[in-house]
């Protein structure tokens, strides 16, 4: 494909690309934490140099040095987006390196915050850049500056990364494409390059044969390290372990022997992300953005055919990381590029495109072809939820109908806990139809099932808000009607369904405020729970009371509650009149009491 197919699917010039490399070999030896660059006209570079020791690669004492990214004060406030919003799984990143970032941000003095500010001024775009571990510094550089910076600035950043060490886990990915971030990172990869895959050995099984190899690379020398054979064999083996347990769950393999000895034997837990350029070192480039294949072709591009091979394999590993200026700077980047979109329709058999130069066998290409299949289900899953859609819709609008029947009478919340009438058994057959189509949703999510876009998009957060507002009540005054609470414990502590909590999540992720501040739709629980103390004599507290009435004044502002909390003999009315000194002067209440209907009733 030619030049203009390339920078549209990548979204950044060539020259941009050769600057980018020219520059991180330049800077992979140096002292200093990162360089900016201003030398050209099209962008700024920011580079982080690698760096070459066995500490500055590993830190902690976790097997394959990894820890939560939100383990630190400062690290939970520079990468919030980085876990699953329903799950909540937190992300996992390379401890040391997160390490290395913390320097290089060195909040103390903001120098760096400085630079990347005065970059954002220049209208240029921005590229975060490195060789080696200074790639996987520059990714973490990139994601703290996406979740700082304003949308219009973060379309133009970039980080392009050189033979970079994987950096993160599944959730990385994952929370990159729901965020849409993933097309801003660019990793190149020669073909035998062990740096990318080291991360994939436990630090037991290297530590003693990287100090060697990384030695090597700074020491630029002739002559291989001994040591590189068992340094190979060490991280293919591990390598191979991971891809196959991969692959087996892409293949749907329930293999019990499989799945325990995963139990005795801890896996890697870091994943590739964004876009991957893999160099075959003849010319050619293999463009692939699927993390699952991606991993498979970490693997199997690197595979022995013969064990002859393994002494020039071995060597050729530690060589290719050092020849990413002879193939990026010394070649054209407009030829020979495959795009290997279609993954499910790979051929098996050697069809002459550059994968024949990536040396992928059949079984190689099975895996990726499994991997396309994965997603593609997940697309498929989200059709037939789509589907459902216009079910959902009917199924609230009755429910509305029943809520705007109810306004002046009983209450929605107090009518459907009666259970009185017909309308209010309609009500109910329609609550359960919902709370059917969106736990199979949410089994999804929970399961990672659906395309990772799926959390973030705003059709699905505005349903799923429609949907807990208007179902959640009803799920309450059924629980306490049928006293579970006695049974089971209080609703917000052993009775919330997942259903209403993913999508309560999705809304406080978009809107940026902290986790179970939006929860108008669970107004009703702590109203039961705060009422049951004051009947039963106990003691009110005025931390939960205070809490419950300022949410329902900012809940009436909001246009979320409103006159029905107060009608005839409600939940909140017998619950309002044992709160006594707790009872506060908050406007909106007070404006709906002194009006109307609720005149008679007490501020006091």
């Amino acid at each position: 494909m030619d030049s203009e197919t390339l920078v549209k699917k990548i979204g950044i010039s060539e020259e941009l690309i050769k600057k980018s490399c020219s520059l991180s070999w330049k800077d992979q030896f140096s002292k200093e934490l990162y360089h900016v660059d201003k030398s050209s006209s099209d962008a700024v570079f920011i580079v982080f140099p690698g760096s070459w020791t066995v500490k500055e690669w590993f830190s902690g004492d976790q097997a394959f040095g990894e820890t939560k990214i939100n383990s630190k004060d400062w690290s939970k406030k520079a990468f919030p987006s980085m876990r699953s919003i329903g799950n909540d799984d937190v992300a996992i990143v390379n401890q040391a390196f997160l390490e290395r970032f913390e320097l290089v941000l060195n909040l103390k003095d903001s120098k760096f915050l400085e630079e990347v500010k005065s970059a954002e001024s220049g209208n240029k775009p921005i590229i975060f850049t490195g060789h080696s571990s200074g790639g996987a510094v520059a990714v973490l550089a990139t994601i703290w500056f996406l979740e700082q910076s304003p949308k219009e600035y973060t379309g133009t950043a970039k980080c392009v990364t050189f033979g970079s060490p994987l950096v993160g886990d599944y959730i990385v990915s994952h929370a990159l494409k729901r965020e849409k971030w993933s097309e801003h990172f660019i990793h190149f990869v020669m073909r035998y390059d062990i740096v990318p895959r080291i991360l994939l050995a436990p630090r037991s099984s290297i530590e003693q044969q990287l100090e060697h190899v990384l030695h090597f690379f700074t020491a630029n020398g002739d002559h291989y390290p001994r040591e590189s054979i068992e340094f190979y064999t060490n991280v293919m083996r591990n390598t191979s372990a991971l891809a196959s347990h991969a692959a087996c769950k892409l293949m749907g393999n329930t293999n019990l022997l499989l799945e325990t000895l995963t139990n005795f034997t801890k896996l890697s837990p870091y994943r590739p992300f964004g876009t991957y350029i893999f160099c075959t070192g003849n010319g050619k480039l293999v463009h692939l953005d699927n993390p699952e294949a991606v991993l498979q072709l970490l693997f199997f591009s690197c595979q022995l055919s013969h064990e002859n091979e393994m002494e020039a394999t071995a060597g050729s590993c530690i060589k290719a990381h050092l020849d990413y200026k002879t193939e990026v700077l010394g070649r054209s980047l407009k030829e020979n590029v495959v795009f290997v979109d279609r993954l499910e329709e790979l051929p098996l058999a050697p069809d002459g495109s550059a994968l024949d130069d990536l040396g992928l066998s059949t079984r190689g290409r099975l895996c990726l072809r499994a991997a396309g299949e994965l997603e593609k289900q997940k697309q498929k899953n989200r059709e037939q939820i789509d589907r459902k859609k216009a079910e959902m819709e009917e199924g609230m609008k009755g429910l509305e109908e029943y809520r705007t029947f109810n306004a002046q009478k009983v209450g929605y919340y107090d009518a459907f806990k009666k259970q009185n009438e017909k309308r209010d058994f309609d009500a109910n057959v329609r609550r359960l139809v919902l709370a059917g189509i969106w736990d199979e949703i949410i089994e999804m999510l929970k399961r990672y099932d659906l395309p990772d876009e799926f959390e973030g998009e705003d059709n699905w957060i505005e349903l799923g808000t429609k949907f807990r507002r208007l179902v959640e009540p009803l799920d309450i005054a059924n629980y306490y009607r049928h006293a579970k609470n006695e049974d089971t414990g209080a609703y917000m502590i052993k009775g919330r369904p997942r259903r209403y909590r993913y999508p309560q999540r999705w809304l406080e992720k978009k809107v940026g405020l902290e986790r179970d501040t939006c929860g108008e739709s669970c107004f009703w629980a702590e109203v039961e729970e705060l009422l049951k103390l004051a009947s039963n004599g106990g003691k009110v507290d005025e931390t939960r009371a205070k809490k419950l009435q300022e949410g329902l004044a900012r809940w009436i502002e909001q246009g979320v509650a409103g006159e029905e909390v107060f009608l005839g003999d409600s939940t909140f009315l017998k619950l309002w009149d044992e709160l006594g000194r707790l009872k506060l002067q908050q406007e909106s209440i007070r404006t709906l009491i002194d009006t109307g209907m609720f005149a008679n009733l007490s501020v006091a």
